[in-house]
């Protein structure tokens, strides 16, 4: 039996990141907001239709559920939450026909992916190199195969993004876990690079919780 809309778009994403919205549009965001960064990638064919990613961008301040989880996910190992950054949203839309009755479908779903930024100890430059040479070695590997789930790793004139680590280097994050790595437009890799060490200092404002959807995604 070929699998439903909401099967196949499961099948491509479990693991890779946490939902927070179900519905092709989300949660209505806050009045008065600004568009999201945004990258809509090319359709991708998938058993039983085609399936387009769409990518917004922040950094924003973390909704109350991301905050909740990063106090859970610090707490477990041991170590205090500093910041929490809620760094991209991942909207997937499905379309394709049904098994049983043979009519058009549309389905979606959007996903958010944020970083807890616990008091972990950061790696010296030693160590921090170690681990930017493990991504080096696989980052075209990562990058095809990427493409094959999501529709093509974007480029901006002919340069392929950074891959932009979710728990960074410097601060022991795994360089070669999918889950780990998300694809970033170079000017928004910068603002994070750049935020990055305030979420860890536990300052503004990194360290309150935000509005439940911070953008619109017009």
């Amino acid at each position: 039996m070929k699998q439903t809309a909401t099967s196949v778009l499961l099948m491509l994403f479990v693991g890779c990141v946490t939902p927070h919205g179900t519905g092709g549009s989300g949660p209505s965001p806050s009045p008065a907001l600004t568009p999201a960064t945004k990258k809509e990638l090319p359709w991708l064919n998938v058993p039983g239709g085609r399936m387009r990613t769409t990518l917004f961008y922040g950094p924003w301040q973390c909704r109350q559920e991301f905050w909740s989880i990063c106090q859970k996910e610090c707490a477990s190992g041991s170590y205090l939450l500093m910041g929490c950054m809620w760094l991209t949203d991942i909207k997937l839309d499905w379309e394709g026909s049904l098994v049983v009755l043979p009519l058009p479908v549309k389905a979606g779903s959007r996903y958010g992916i944020w970083h807890c930024c616990c008091n972990y100890a950061q790696l010296n430059p030693a160590g921090t190199a170690v681990l930017r040479e493990q991504w080096d070695s696989v980052r075209s590997a990562f990058r095809r195969e990427w493409s094959e789930k999501f529709g093509l790793w974007p480029t901006t004139g002919g340069r392929f993004w950074p891959g932009h680590h979710i728990r960074d280097l410097a601060h022991g994050g795994d360089p070669v876990d999918p889950n780990n790595i998300i694809p970033a437009e170079p000017n928004v890799h910068d603002v994070l690079n750049e935020q990055y060490p305030a979420c860890y200092d536990g300052k503004a404002p990194w360290n309150t919780v935000g509005p439940n959807l911070p953008y619109t995604d017009n």
